[in-house]
């Protein structure tokens, strides 16, 4: 598992308003990972995993009823057939720019993550298509000039072949700017009961040993929007806090961590308090520690050996392998060198 450092950098989900939803896929092809599938995808709705294909069971199976309820079966197979035919052209993907890269072994990956968010309220809609190699950015779609972009000179050659295929670039615009939304609004509706489904979190205080930090877990909740904050002696406290990514459980709901490093006595002789905000309703920790001598809750340690194993898959999946850095820039091209899961995966 040590070798899979470098893809579980982060797994960052996006926070999003109650007006906000979105449909994003999330693909990678691997090579220099034999116990991995070579490729594996991930379908998700506001952010909550709903499909999930790899190339070793070579089919999509969907998360929700309702899905099965209102698209059938038919569904999964074309997404699966789909997503079979992605397998290769992400196998070839690889291959190509490990050349361009000059190099020959270890672990390598090519990510490719797209989707489109719309507001309910507003009607404003917003759309993505990156792509990314061993965790960097490589390529992506500026969609106010309609045109793909690369920050590195590995990537000038794919962006000239797909600039000068205008036909794609126009599919790009009908296929972000209208089926897309279709879809996810679709989505939205076929899954009302479940997706605006309100649960609020468990909130425990968790410790190694007695020397080690203390985390506040926030696990449970739906849907994902969460605050988590410390108190030192009823006062607002920011220091030696470190606040962890949202996670998903397997069940649907979320989890969230808050991490306070402070020394044994600064803990004894303070009072500090863990304040969770979800839904307008608070809920705080601020006693029992469980520690691993102790016995934690058995849901709760299933939900955080689910959201485990699903992070195991997400990052080799992509979802997200590397953040978004401030000022993307593009090297200029003249330097030389229905449903959403069907857009076209080019070659390289």
């Amino acid at each position: 598992m040590q070798s899979l450092t470098g893809l579980l950098l982060v797994v960052c989900l996006q926070y999003a308003s109650s007006a906000t939803h979105s449909w994003k896929a999330y693909y990678t092809g691997t090579s220099g990972l034999t116990e991995f599938p070579e490729f594996v995808a991930l379908n998700l709705i506001d952010d909550q995993l709903m499909g999930y294909f790899d190339s070793k069971t070579n089919h999509f199976k969907s998360q929700f009823q309702w899905m099965e309820d209102n698209l059938g079966k038919e569904y999964e197979e074309r997404q699966t057939n789909i997503l079979l035919g992605h397998t290769e052209t992400f196998k070839n993907n690889v291959n190509i720019l490990r050349e361009r890269f000059n190099q020959t072994q270890g672990v390598h990956t090519v990510q490719l993550m797209y989707g489109c968010e719309w507001d309910d309220q507003t009607g404003a809609k917003s759309a993505f298509r990156e792509y990314g190699y061993d965790g960097e950015d490589f390529l992506s779609v500026d969609f106010k000039e309609m045109r793909y972009i690369s920050p590195v000179q590995q990537g000038i050659p794919t962006v000239q072949k797909w600039n000068n295929d205008r036909g794609k670039i126009e599919n790009h615009r009908n296929y972000f700017g209208t089926v897309c939304i279709e879809w996810l609004q679709k989505y939205l509706q076929y899954g009302k009961s479940s997706l605006e489904k309100t649960v609020s979190p468990q909130v425990l205080l968790l410790q190694k040993s007695s020397s080690s930090p203390v985390v506040c877990h926030a696990t449970g909740f739906n849907p994902s929007g969460i605050k988590i904050s410390w108190q030192k002696n009823g006062q607002d406290y920011d220091e030696d806090v470190e606040l962890g990514e949202l996670l998903p459980n397997a069940d649907g709901t979320f989890q969230k961590t808050s991490t306070l490093n402070v020394k044994p006595e600064e803990w004894k002789n303070n009072k500090f308090r863990c304040v969770v905000e979800h839904q307008g309703k608070t809920k705080a920790a601020d006693e029992k520690i469980l520690t691993n001598e102790e016995s934690a809750p058995i849901g709760l340690i299933a939900g955080v050996v689910a959201a485990l194993l699903l992070l195991v898959v997400i990052g080799v999946a992509g979802y997200m392998v590397y953040q978004k850095k401030k000022g993307f820039k593009p090297v200029s091209g003249s330097d030389d060198g229905s449903n959403s899961s069907d857009h076209a995966v080019p070659q390289a």
